[in-house]
């Protein structure tokens, strides 16, 4: 579901990163405070769904600013938890609130590829009640569109305005927020990341991360999803990535 923004800086370590999408919410139920009224997909929903069988990935609730500088933001991934509260910001992430404040909004889909190349433009509320909807395990990713980032800044800032970032700024960087909405294992193939975080407000997201002097296996063309089923489970244990499913509060620097 949606996430947060990223820090970019020249120079820095980047990861050869892989995410994708999990929506776990329920959609008219006695849980809809806590899922804001996105749906849950159930038995038929693709296999991605599944938590992996074990994280990777350090999780830190106690992170200082001088620890996450010196153990963590050039040199390896953690989970931060519960360092700031967007309580705030989740309510308004809510379907229905969203769709009320930004209903008629245009916004630009992108391809599940690693380029991207192809851009669609159509309104927010026709993208949420037609074409949110779980991956398809057999489409490649020029076929697959989903809400990734194109923000128009100004037309959203009513609702970045109510967002906390981690406390964890790098010298010489600028915040630059991008917001995300996708169905149930979506996601595009690994790409190159410079220094960013990622948070989840609703549902989960799997990552799969890479140092950049390995060079995984994989389809610039092909979902996700169908690297997680044909590739992932053929890899030896040295040749997997850092791996770890965060969670509605979690943040990915």
């Amino acid at each position: 579901m949606p996430r947060g923004g990223g820090l970019m800086a020249p120079g820095l370590r980047p990861l050869l990163l892989l995410a994708f999408w999990m929506l776990a919410s329920s959609a008219r139920s006695p849980g809809e405070a806590n899922h804001g009224g996105w749906p849950q997909y159930g038995p038929g929903a693709p296999v991605a769904v599944a938590e992996e069988e074990r994280c990777t990935v350090e999780r830190r609730a106690d992170l200082s600013y001088a620890e996450f500088m010196q153990h963590y933001a050039f040199s390896r991934p953690v989970i931060l938890q519960g360092l700031t509260d967007n309580s705030r910001f989740r309510v308004l992430c809510s379907r229905e609130r969203l769709l009320a404040s930004f209903g008629d909004s245009v916004v630009r889909l992108s391809t599940a590829n690693t380029y991207s190349y192809r851009k669609v433009d159509l309104p927010f509320q026709e993208y949420v009640e037609q074409m949110l909807h779980p991956q398809d395990p057999l489409s490649m990713g020029n076929d697959t569109l989903y809400f990734f980032g194109d923000n128009n800044f100004t037309e959203w800032a009513s609702l970045f305005r109510h967002y906390s970032p981690p406390p964890f700024g790098l010298l010489g960087t600028t915040p630059a927020y991008s917001f995300g909405i996708a169905g149930a294992g979506s996601g595009v193939p690994f790409h190159w990341h410079g220094p960013g975080f990622s948070e989840v407000i609703y549902g989960r997201k799997r990552w799969f991360l890479y140092p950049p002097e390995k060079t995984p296996e994989f389809h610039p063309n092909k979902t996700t999803l169908a690297w997680l089923r044909d590739t992932y489970p053929a890899l030896a244990p040295s040749a997997r990535p850092l791996e770890c499913t965060i969670q509605a509060g979690a943040v990915l620097p």
